[in-house]
């Protein structure tokens, strides 16, 4: 949904200046919504590492990643029963409606908050990451930093228009799914405390960090 909304911006890139900062008004916008949902899912995450099963969840949601990868896109709300999420879908697409054909900075920026909220599996796995990171300062700027990560490329689709082809955006949307399963193996393996650097640190190792710090 990201890049339609984009392509219907209808920004002038005649006027640089003008044109970089309304498309960063509606790029931080987004970035801003995927930042509050991370300290939301956080807060699940903290509740979960002070209950001891910070280890079970990113392996949970490293399968759950694999499993958003691979999963039939067709499988919709709207296919599932999950009518209360399609209403809400349909009140944010309403409201995408009306503040896209607005032109002032506000509605850009609404326009990107309320874009941040729709259905996308890019969005959905980061969203499971930031909740194994086991903080709210943790679930904060992971999502801060995968919004951040997100704007050269939407900033991009903004800029080009329909100068980007259907296939070159088809080749695109080819490449997530493997990021998921990468970053799914990445979640399964931190839960596994295999004592790899970086990758899989063992528990026992950060328990000894704590109690050396406490003394």
């Amino acid at each position: 949904m990201c890049g339609p909304i984009a392509l219907s911006l209808g920004l002038n890139p005649s006027n640089p200046i003008d044109f970089t900062t309304r498309n960063l008004t509606y790029q931080f916008g987004r970035v801003t919504t995927y930042t509050l949902m991370g300290g939301i899912l956080g807060i699940f995450g903290l509740g979960a590492s002070f209950a001891g099963i910070q280890q079970p969840l990113s392996i949970a949601i490293g399968i759950l990643m694999i499993a958003m990868a691979i999963l039939p896109k067709n499988l919709g709300s709207d296919q599932l029963g999950f009518k209360p999420f399609s209403k809400l879908m349909y009140q944010i697409k309403m409201g995408l409606g009306k503040y896209l054909r607005q032109k002032k900075y506000s509605s850009l920026f609404i326009t990107g908050l309320l874009n941040g909220l729709l259905p996308c599996g890019a969005v959905y796995a980061a969203l499971t990451g930031s909740l194994a990171m086991g903080s709210i300062q943790g679930g904060t700027l992971f999502m801060f930093l995968f919004g951040l990560g997100t704007i050269p490329l939407m900033y991009t689709t903004v800029l080009m228009g329909n100068a980007i082809s259907v296939q070159t955006r088809e080749k695109i949307l080819k490449i997530l799914p493997y990021v998921m399963v990468i970053l799914g193996i990445l979640f399964i393996l931190r839960g596994l405390n295999l004592d790899i650097p970086f990758i899989s640190p063992a528990s026992e190792n950060l328990e000894v960090g704590v109690e050396g710090h406490n003394h």
